[in-house]
């Protein structure tokens, strides 16, 4: 199965016109000798010295491919989404109007099948195999190959490899270095800074793993119900609790006042009782 059968060909993205190699525009092939080995100079003339030739490109840069060429002459309407194909020739060359080649360009990614290869006869009786033909102008049988064709996948950029990676080998063998962080924290500056750092490594060290509200538990989505052999004990501590906030009496604050007011009198009547005088000789005299 050839390279065309199975889709692995560039479908042909534009086709011009060109005066020779000079004028032929970049990424651009020009057909200079037909299949049974004539010259493909579209101009017969002695009078005019420059002719013109076929090109085209499978350049997929603009995204868009040709899906269909159809030749017209001079009184036929182009169909609707044709265009007639470009034209690079010197100032003195020009194209036959009698008959003009026009295609349609559509988007890479709108259709399955395109133009893959064009090819040009200079004998009408020559038949092409796998190839349709498309009409003559000035001599020349023009044919083209339609087909599935193949999108190029994008290239990726090289990564460039830190000097790391290139350091590492399976026979060599380094001494373990000390973990660092990443993102190390900020070095204080100062008692305040001090104390703020290690406020936020201890408000980091509370928060749940994965920075939610409320951290993911193993618990999680299990129900929590109690044993039936402690339901009557704790229906039991429960009435005994009820029965006791029952007899609990909230006081007001004239209750709380009354109940534990102290006039300090006592204290009062011992600080003003005058202490007795010693004697020069240390025992107290008898009144």
């Amino acid at each position: 199965m050839s390279l065309m059968e199975r889709g692995a060909v560039r479908p042909i993205t534009a086709v011009a016109w060109t005066s020779n190699n000079s004028t032929c525009p970049k990424d651009f092939i020009m057909i200079s000798i037909t299949e049974d080995g004539s010259a493909a100079n579209f101009t017969r003339s002695f009078a005019i010295k420059s002719g013109y030739y076929l090109c085209y490109s499978k350049d997929l840069t603009g995204g868009m491919v040709v899906s269909d060429i159809q030749l017209l002459s001079d009184k036929d309407t182009i169909p609707h989404g044709y265009c007639f194909i470009a034209e690079h020739l010197e100032a003195k060359a020009c194209v036959s109007k009698k008959k003009r080649v026009c295609m349609r360009v559509v988007p890479v990614g709108s259709v399955d099948t395109a133009v893959l290869d064009i090819k040009l006869t200079a004998k009408s009786k020559m038949m092409l195999q796998h190839y349709t033909y498309a009409g003559e102008i000035n001599g020349y049988v023009l044919w083209c190959r339609k087909g599935p064709f193949s999108n190029p996948m994008p290239q990726a950029k090289p990564r460039s490899v830190s000097l790391d990676i290139r350091r590492l080998s399976l026979d060599q063998t380094f001494p373990p270095q000390p973990l660092r962080p990443s993102n190390p924290p900020p070095q204080p500056h100062g008692k305040v800074s001090q104390r703020r750092h290690t406020l936020q490594i201890k408000d980091n060290l509370d928060k749940p793993a994965d920075s939610s509200l409320q951290g993911i538990t193993a618990l999680d989505g299990v129900p929590f119900s109690l044993h039936p052999k402690f339901e009557a004990q704790a229906n039991g501590t429960a009435l005994q609790l009820n029965s006791q906030l029952n007899n609990i009496r909230i006081k007001s604050l004239q209750d709380i006042e009354n109940e534990f007011n102290y006039t300090f009198a006592v204290e009062e009547i011992a600080a003003k009782r005058t202490r007795p005088s010693l004697p020069a000789g240390g025992v107290p005299s008898d009144q």
